[in-house]
């Protein structure tokens, strides 16, 4: 995908071409315009990444409470998740948009152009914020007491880059927390959710494994303006190595969570892909070579989510009860 050089012109363009229509009020025209900016900021369609182990832990759940999918609170779920996600985005941009200013490879985004206002940006926040809380609440009285928790290391980890040379696993960290959250979304206690935190390590690890890859690119800058990272402060090849690890370990955990809740032939076969989109990604970027550090992300990472839910799904199928 594509973007213009400057995404303010994006945001004046579309203003300007809704408010010629005799059917558009000039303020509605620029009011959307200012929301597609918002949603540009925190590349609300990457929430898809995050949303297919938060329904496989869920749909896991719903298996082996009763057998039963429960829409509701796969809808609830998928709000909560966007919710959070949308939140810890903005409060990500807001907070970094200094740093990005100095860095050439983030220098183009809407908090640093101005496409999008602080104001602006930290309303979304807010929005966002309470509708995780409010999805959160209409799940179940626990989902609502451990929802402030969940928040901590979405705030938290934005901060890390400027007193740890690890802000990765604090990232891990919060991205452990979908699947658990989900699990408990279903069940409402954390009396057996042990396949959850599994999972969530899983996840946790493999997106702050990818994350110590991603941040290789801005070693050499991050160590210019004093940027923590495990790639500035120990090197790209030490951070390569790291994140080998922890996809190996990834790996690991996916197998465990399959046998504890008890996944068919079809999970295996998922899984085999997995391992196939994990060398991929180990393999085309180097310490030397960071030019396919996106084809790892879009591509390996996308894979690795799809595939395991799709297959995880079919095995689900044919054991849930799929009536509303």
């Amino acid at each position: 995908m594509t973007t213009p050089d400057n995404p303010r012109d994006l945001a004046l363009s579309v203003d300007d071409s809704r408010s010629s229509s005799p059917d558009v009020p000039a303020e509605s025209a620029r009011s959307r315009g200012r929301v597609r900016a918002f949603l540009d900021l925190v590349t609300i369609e990457h929430s898809v990444f995050a949303l297919p182990f938060a329904f496989l832990s869920a749909l896991s759940a719903m298996q082996v409470s009763g057998g039963r999918v429960r829409w509701i609170d796969l809808l609830l779920i998928t709000v909560a998740m966007v919710g959070a996600r949308t939140f810890a985005m903005a409060a990500n941009r807001i907070l970094d948009r200094r740093i990005d200013a100095r860095n050439p490879r983030t220098a183009g985004r809407e908090l640093v152009t101005g496409a999008v206002s602080v104001r602006t940006a930290w309303t979304g926040a807010a929005v966002a914020l309470v509708v995780f809380l409010a999805a959160a609440a209409l799940l179940n009285p626990l989902c609502l007491v451990l929802a402030p928790l969940a928040v901590v290391p979405l705030v938290v980890y934005p901060y890390g880059k400027r007193f740890t040379n690890w802000p990765h696993a604090i990232l891990a960290i919060a991205q452990a927390v979908g699947p658990v959250g989900a699990w408990l979304a279903v069940t409402g206690t954390l009396d057996g959710s042990g396949p959850a935190w599994v999972l969530g390590a899983a996840v946790g690890l493999w997106i702050g494994g990818f994350d110590l890859i991603y941040a290789c690119q801005d070693s050499e800058i991050d160590r210019e303006i004093g940027v923590h990272s495990v790639p500035a402060r120990y090197g790209r090849r030490f951070a390569l190595h790291v994140s080998t690890v922890a996809h190996v370990v990834t790996f690991g955990l996916f197998v465990w969570f399959g046998a504890l809740v008890g996944f068919g032939w079809l999970w295996w076969v998922g899984l085999a892909l997995t391992a196939v989109a994990f060398a991929y990604q180990h393999l085309v970027v180097s310490p030397t070579d960071l030019s396919k550090v996106n084809r790892a992300f879009f591509t390996a990472n996308g894979f690795v989510g799809i595939a395991l839910f799709v297959f995880a799904l079919l095995d689900l199928v044919i054991r849930l009860d799929l009536r509303p």
